[in-house]
């Protein structure tokens, strides 16, 4: 027998049958998420149905991600967004707010920012004839907090143009050159006016976008992980201040925010450059007839005598240079590999087209640190820049003093041609060595060794460069200031690492202070100071940062720059350091006095006798409370031995 239910009934079965089955709703909890930046926070997700899918309406402020019935989201930047999850059914929105946490104080952090050549040298004025070096300058920063970790994350740093200690400000560069006008003719490169270029993934063809002029508006920098610094390549800056003054020493302000716009630190460094970089000691055209170093560099077809200084000089150069060549088939090949007119160099620059030195001869001023490569990578058969100009003017007379600029104590004859008679290159601690008739002791060739040295064809231009520790080791003291190299020019490198560079910096093989790290990750330069500039520098700029920093001029050497709590160790501090000051009276009786592998022994730093070494000379004046020997009253430069508290030579 069929069975009939009618509309109606069915309706009220249908109702009951509903009644009684369960709505699967997705349930999201919690409905709001409050976080601050950097932190994460969970969201759980329930009664799903199908496939889940979360999106975040701004992922500058906070992401988020999905698994296993969680929600995971991060706060990146100060503000608010919505999140959307989202099943195959319903969807649910969770608004998010990101704070920034408890709010930075100034103090809590230490900024630390340095150039890493301690000079950089350009061309000057004039580019239209030959190119050597560009204006090309390096601006590195480093941010510790008080607990002694470098921060990477979460910061912004900016870099602009400040008045340095006279009121000499400089805020662009495109004017005082006309670089802009030759670049691509030079390099293929066009950067805009103000913005440098940057050797930084030019090795494939990929170049990193150019940086401008420090302005008086903060432009910013970016974090290098790798080297772990926040960088500034390829500054354009020159060394005329914005009165049309030279200044081989204009300083910038390098200042570390956080994501909210507090300012968390800042510091003042110089960007050194100069023009100094110039041959017309003996190349400019002269009448004169009666200087030997002089005489040698007329061309044979006598001087140019260009009406612009800046031009003359060179022309006589690329003249001197396409007579000296002109019937070597080497010489032709790479005129026309170059691009160049195959009548010389001199008609090349006359016809409109400048030339570009490195274009033939290699160099490693070129380097593209981000591929560890050579840009300049030269021509077979030619010598590499460094070596085919020292190794050619090392028999050459100095025009002022007649001597051969190979003569090993002749610092004069570096600046005839590097930066230079008033610019000093070498203007950091070792420049104030003299000796007992009170001569400079110390020399450009004291570390890089005379012309020849230099110009050696086995050495590697501006990588074979000498280690702190070919000088400073335990085998250096009265060694000091012959020569941190060997007659090749290759660096001597010690069995004492004490005060090293790391080695295979930046690549193997190599050993280059302007790369290397040491105590906490920060660089050597941040505490020492840049090449050729090392704290104290000679020059007062230089050192506004280590002033600022630890109240006194010199090496970042005081704990309390970078620590909130001076660090209890034996052996844990730069270079093998132990804790200074009150707290190492009674921690030093359990040192070992022989010192250990890793750790040298008293004598190292303090010497044998009562006079100690410069290697334990407090920078500052400090009071001591030596316990049983009493009060200790030390000046800033006393140089504290064994006796400076116990019994001996000098029991005071």
């Amino acid at each position: 027998m069929a069975i009939h239910i009618s509309a109606f009934r069915f309706l009220l079965l249908l109702g009951a049958l509903l009644a009684f089955t369960p709505v699967f709703a997705l349930d999201v909890s919690p409905t709001s998420v409050t976080l601050n930046i950097g932190s994460t926070a969970g969201i759980t997700v329930a009664n799903a149905s199908g496939r889940v899918t979360v999106l975040s309406s701004k992922p500058a402020v906070a992401t988020a991600s999905y698994a296993g019935g969680k929600v995971t989201v991060k706060g990146i930047s100060v503000g608010s967004a919505t999140l959307t999850v989202k099943d195959s059914k319903s969807t649910v929105t969770v608004p998010i707010s990101v704070k920034t946490g408890a709010t930075p104080t100034a103090g809590n952090y230490t900024l630390l920012a340095w150039n890493d050549l301690g000079m950089h040298c350009m061309d000057g004025f004039d580019f239209s004839v030959f190119a050597i070096l560009p204006p090309y300058n390096s601006l590195h920063a480093q941010l510790k907090d008080k607990s002694g970790k470098l921060i990477s994350s979460g910061v912004k740093l900016t870099y602009q143009a400040v008045a340095d200690s006279t009121g000499s400000i400089n805020t662009s560069s495109y004017t005082k050159t006309n670089f802009w006008d030759w670049v691509d003719a030079l390099v293929g490169l066009k950067p805009a006016n103000d913005i440098g270029l940057n050797l930084d993934g030019l090795a494939t063809g990929t170049p990193a976008p150019g940086n401008e002029t420090p302005s008086l508006i903060p432009a910013p920098m970016i974090y290098n992980t790798e080297y772990r610094w926040y960088e500034a390549e390829g500054l354009p800056i020159t060394p005329f201040d914005d009165q049309g003054k030279r200044n081989f020493y204009p300083t910038v302000k390098v200042v570390a925010k956080d994501l909210a716009g507090n300012v968390l630190a800042t510091t003042t460094t110089v960007l050194p450059v100069s023009d100094e970089m110039t041959c017309k000691g003996c190349h400019a055209s002269t009448t004169s007839t009666t200087n030997p170093a002089r005489i040698a560099a007329k061309p044979a077809a006598g001087w140019v005598f260009d009406s612009n200084p800046d031009k003359d000089w060179k022309k006589n150069i690329l003249r001197l240079h396409d007579e000296k060549h002109a019937t070597s088939t080497l010489y032709q090949s790479a005129l026309i590999q170059s691009g160049y007119n195959t009548g010389g160099l001199l008609a090349t620059a006359t016809a409109g087209k400048p030339v570009l030195c490195v274009a033939c001869h290699a160099s490693n001023a070129y380097f593209d640190k981000h591929n560890k490569k050579t840009v300049m990578g030269g021509m077979v058969g030619i010598a590499p820049f460094t070596q085919a100009l020292h190794k050619k003017h090392a028999t050459v007379k100095d025009p002022a003093t007649q001597l051969v600029l190979d003569k090993i104590r002749n610092r004069t004859a570096c600046y005839q041609c590097h930066p230079g008679s008033v610019t000093q290159c070498l203007r950091g601690a070792m420049s104030k060595a003299v000796d007992a008739g009170g001569k400079p002791s110390i020399s450009c060739q004291s570390c890089h060794g005379n012309m020849t040295a230099v110009g050696n064809s086995a050495r590697k231009g501006w990588f074979d460069e000498p280690t702190c520790e070919s000088c400073h080791n335990s085998a250096a003291p009265g060694k000091r200031a012959i020569s941190g190299v060997n007659a090749k020019g290759i660096p001597i490198v010690p069995s004492d690492h004490t005060f090293a560079t790391n080695a295979n910096t930046p690549v193997s093989g190599l050993n280059l202070y302007r790369f290397s790290t040491g105590h906490g990750g920060l660089q050597c330069e941040a505490c020492h100071g840049a090449t050729h500039a090392e704290y104290p520098s000679t020059h007062k700029d230089d050192n506004t940062q280590s002033v600022a920093v630890q109240g006194h001029t010199g090496t970042i050497a005081e704990c309390t720059a970078c620590h909130k709590t001076v660090p209890t160790t034996v052996n844990g501090g730069p270079h093998g350091m132990h804790t200074t000051g009150n707290a190492w009276v009674e921690l030093h009786e359990d040192a070992n006095k022989n010192g250990t592998a890793t750790t040298p022994s008293c004598a190292y730093c303090h010497g044998t006798t009562s006079a100690g070494t410069p290697l334990s000379a407090i920078k500052t004046a400090k009071t001591i409370n030596a316990e049983e020997f009493g009060i200790k009253n030390w000046p800033a430069g006393y140089q504290v031995s064994c006796f400076s508290c116990h019994n001996g030579p000098n029991p005071d």
